[in-house]
């Protein structure tokens, strides 16, 4: 019997069943739902089985869909093993991550792709560079980090850019706020409102950078902490309006503390990216760790979008 299966082909079927459903499968593979789709048929035309029901959620696999999971559980964790033994062996073993953060919200998702990545690259020394970093890629040029978590790409600075994921930043507001029933919130909304932020300076807030800027509008106040639990306090005692990610407010909106609400009516946008040294973009630890960041960001905060 000669068989038609590739790594792609297990890595696609891990993908669907760690992402759940064939659209958020194809963002983390980075391939259209056609494309996945496609594969998926082939597979299932050289067996002759379905490999997982539709129209369930999340999907459910088939005795044969659980069997070729079962291949890719022991296949491609020794494949990735044996590709980076191959990149030590020519790159050497030792190496350091210092790791430099423009925004406050950054350790949500950081901390557990960093957990991730110790296990594949137990010599390579991960570090955080401490305290907030207002020009975290100028600390590249220093040689005090060898990467950046940063919002923008700058086209004169001599780094390279690798894209991580965009997300949605949403406004949160008192229960009995005077916008409670609104929809969205415009730009006018925050005129009249102090505006409770980490203490960054403005040209760092994407609410003001692409939405008050813009329209020509500036907010009543501003009010700062660095603690989130603090900021969302003030909110609830309607002290003024904050703006996070999502995922940095998802608890206290479930408990029902807080009222989030969409900023214009298509939402609000924010984008990561890695910024790294060219000299640096070559490494392969340095490249895992960016598709660690990706995989592990996308499968803990549901609401992202891989770049």
């Amino acid at each position: 019997m000669i068989s038609i299966l590739e790594i792609r082909h297990l890595k696609t079927l891990q993908a669907l069943r760690e992402a759940g459903n064939l659209l958020r499968a194809a963002s983390l593979l980075n391939l259209t739902q056609s494309a996945l789709s496609h594969q998926i048929k082939l597979l299932e035309e050289h067996y002759g089985s379905p490999l997982f029901e539709r129209k369930t959620t999340p999907i459910r696999f088939t005795a044969a869909g659980e069997r070729l999971l079962q291949l890719a559980n022991t296949v491609l964790p020794q494949v990735a093993a044996a590709e980076r033994d191959l990149a030590r062996q020519a790159q050497g073993v030792a190496g350091q991550l210092r790791i430099a953060v423009e925004c406050h919200t950054c350790f949500d998702w950081l901390m557990p792709a960093m957990d991730v990545f110790r296990t594949r690259w137990p010599e390579v020394e991960l570090d955080i560079v401490s305290g907030f970093q207002a020009d975290p890629v100028g600390l590249l040029y220093e040689h005090r980090a060898d990467i950046a978590i940063v919002s923008e790409t700058d086209i004169s600075e001599k780094v390279n850019y690798h894209p991580l994921f965009r997300f949605e930043i949403i406004a949160l507001i008192a229960k009995d706020h005077a916008l409670a029933e609104r929809d969205y919130l415009l730009a006018q909304d925050f005129a009249s409102d102090t505006l409770i932020t980490y203490p960054v300076p403005d040209e760092m807030l994407d609410i003001v950078r692409q939405v008050l800027l813009p329209a020509g509008v500036n907010s009543a106040g501003r009010r700062t902490t660095e603690l989130t639990v603090a900021m969302m306090q003030l909110v609830a005692s309607k002290r003024g309006i904050a703006t996070l990610p999502m995922w940095a407010a998802q608890n206290y909106v479930n408990r029902d503390y807080v009222l989030a609400k969409r900023i214009t009516k298509s939402g609000l946008i924010g984008s990561l990216y890695a910024a790294a040294l060219p000299e640096m973009s070559d490494k392969s630890y340095l490249k895992d760790f960016v598709a660690t960041i990706r995989e592990t960001s996308f499968l803990k905060l549901p609401s992202i979008e891989l770049l």
